[in-house]
């Protein structure tokens, strides 16, 4: 009643909160849209929560996961790229490393392996920090390394284990050498934290980073968007969450977003430490290498790289909304 909108659109087609104001839309007779921002959404969710006339997705790949997974109509779904990643691709957030490392009190005469913790409540990520900080804090890697986690979101919710966890990758941060934090930018307002809102800071360590890991999370698209090589690391935890659902990490490799991942050749993925150093190594040694599978794998995933997603995205709801 008060805006009298002549669309709605919404960052699923109604697979969360946003079915209700989507539904209402609908029962209105306002047009409805949604722009698909996360990877994994089209093969991870299903049937639409209400009633969309038009979505747009990254890629060729996820049309089809909308297509044949979800019953779309192939005329209502527009291949519009990843709008919030233009930033990356401009490149407007970098900074020069020199910088970038004396912001997190880095040593620039050592190389920098990052690390994102991802799928927290599936699973422990304090398997993979500890393997990684033991091989860099005993300088078992072919290049005098330092490491730098960046812990997940999750990691600040009320949840005791998650803040067990992000105490524990703190405390060996304070106990080993070359071992630092960097924490997803708070919201504020009580609204907790959100690894959207840290963009530049993301930006910031993939572009800087020499060698870049994680589970195999979205980060491996943002990090192949800087060209910095990837080693997913998937290794189990021993103990899990006990008490609570625990996802092997090593049985994920056939998931659809990771399996392309490991069959595009953009990085290597481990399931122990003598992988991941072997994986490590191999990049420190080969900086380059693969640098035309990250390309290759960055347009088959997100098709535009130009920055211009989010202007190409609007232009075509907009002439939707003008029944152009």
């Amino acid at each position: 009643e008060q805006y009298c909108p002549d669309a709605v659109i919404a960052s699923t087609p109604g697979w969360r909160w946003d079915r209700y104001l989507l539904r209402e839309a609908a029962r209105r007779g306002i047009s409805t849209g949604s722009v698909i921002v996360g990877w994994d959404n089209t093969s991870s969710y299903s049937l639409s929560g209400a009633p969309v006339d038009w979505i747009t997705c990254w890629s060729e790949i996820q049309k089809e996961e909308l297509v044949k997974g979800s019953d779309w109509s192939p005329q209502a779904v527009e291949i519009g790229g990843i709008p919030s990643y233009d930033g990356y691709f401009r490149q407007e957030w970098l900074l020069p490393r020199e910088e970038y490392f004396r912001m997190h009190g880095l040593d620039p005469q050592r190389k920098l392996i990052s690390y994102a913790a991802s799928f927290v409540s599936f699973s422990p990520n304090l398997q993979n920090v500890e393997a990684l900080a033991r091989l860099v804090s005993s300088d078992r890697l072919a290049e005098p390394s330092q490491l730098l986690v960046r812990l997940h979101p999750n990691h600040f919710m009320d949840v005791e284990r998650f803040i067990g966890e992000r105490e524990q990758i703190r405390k060996l941060a304070r106990e080993l050498p070359h071992v630092h934090v960097v924490e997803p930018v708070p919201l504020g307002g009580g609204l907790g934290y959100c690894s959207g809102e840290g963009m530049p800071e993301k930006s910031r360590v993939l572009g800087r980073s020499d060698l870049f890991s994680t589970v195999s999370s979205t980060t491996v698209v943002e990090a192949s968007a800087h060209g910095t090589p990837v080693v997913s690391i998937c290794i189990d935890s021993p103990a899990g969450w006990p008490g609570k659902f625990t996802l092997p990490l090593s049985k994920i490799g056939g998931w659809p977003t990771h399996s392309r991942f490991r069959l595009s050749g953009a990085g290597r993925e481990t399931t122990n430490e003598a992988e991941l150093q072997a994986a490590l190594n191999f990049y420190l040694k080969n900086p380059d290498a693969d640098a035309q599978a990250r390309r290759d794998f960055i347009q088959r995933e997100c098709t535009y790289t130009d920055g211009l997603a989010g202007k190409r995205t609007a232009e075509f709801f907009l002439k939707t909304i003008q029944g152009g």
